[in-house]
């Protein structure tokens, strides 16, 4: 398996685009599929830059309804008129950071007829399959960090429903990609336990310089009890992976844009 980061919060060339977001080219030996699309059309440059063929893209999945992960879903759908999206179908929710910054979907894609609404859990095919989770027990306590969700016109703290992962397995492994982990690095770990992790951690509101390296700690040490590679970015936050990385070794990288690793 072949993932190439087409936009993240770094970049590791000059040449190539950073922002706040993500997206991942992932590639099978059966699919090619698009994960996220990051916060505007940046992906699409940087995928022509580092030779990626967005057009050959037959799957493309987005993690959550946030403006960083979804903001390139228009221009997707108009380089490539083959491959379906699919995503939850709590994504079009009225999500905001705080009470006033909306970060959610361009509503006027809602109604395109390439995406896909998956609910609870829906099998693509026999190596793929997209799981919420939204029912399973939670042992780990998550924290929204300011991110709210409009229902029916009140302000509640997000409880995050619309965020999906992706489980790929081949060829004897099992790789989970998730955007930001909202429902908790730890308790994504518990459920799936795979291989390979593929995504950001939600970690970056926590700074290592403070108190917070306690919390942080303790995350790399239960992260490790677990035969997983990690291969993490955005939400994470640089700093952040810094000390993770000087807990975890070997078992965690950062992926940048342009990187492109084999799993």
């Amino acid at each position: 398996m072949k993932i190439t980061v087409l936009a993240e919060n770094t970049a590791k060339d000059s040449g190539l685009t950073a922002e706040h977001g993500l997206s991942l080219f992932v590639e099978t030996d059966n699919h090619k599929i698009l994960f996220d699309m990051g916060q505007t059309d940046a992906f699409v440059k940087n995928a022509l830059s580092l030779g990626v063929d967005l057009t050959k893209a037959d799957i493309a999945v987005l993690s959550h309804g946030h403006y960083d992960h979804g903001g390139g879903i228009k221009a997707f759908l108009k380089l490539n008129s083959i491959a379906p999206v699919y995503l939850n179908r709590e994504a079009f929710g009225r999500h905001f950071n705080g009470s006033e910054k909306y970060i959610g979907l361009d509503q006027d894609l809602k109604n395109n007829d390439r995406l896909v609404f998956v609910d609870e859990e829906l099998r693509i095919n026999d190596e793929m399959l997209l799981l919420s989770c939204n029912g399973k027990e939670k042992c780990f306590a998550t924290e929204p960090f300011g991110l709210n969700i409009e229902i029916n016109g009140v302000m509640q703290s997000e409880r995050f429903h619309h965020e999906q992962y992706l489980l790929i397995e081949e060829n004897g492994k099992r790789v989970l990609f998730s955007g930001c982990s909202h429902k908790g690095i730890l308790n994504i770990q518990q459920w799936f336990q795979p291989d390979a992790f593929v995504g950001g951690f939600h970690l970056s509101k926590l700074d290592p310089a403070t108190a917070d390296c306690e919390k942080l700690k303790d995350t790399a040490d239960t992260l490790l009890k677990y035969k997983t590679k990690y291969y993490t970015a955005h939400c994470t936050g640089v700093a952040q992976y810094e000390y993770l990385k000087t807990v975890m070794g070997e078992s965690i990288e950062y992926l940048s844009t342009g990187c492109c690793i084999i799993i």
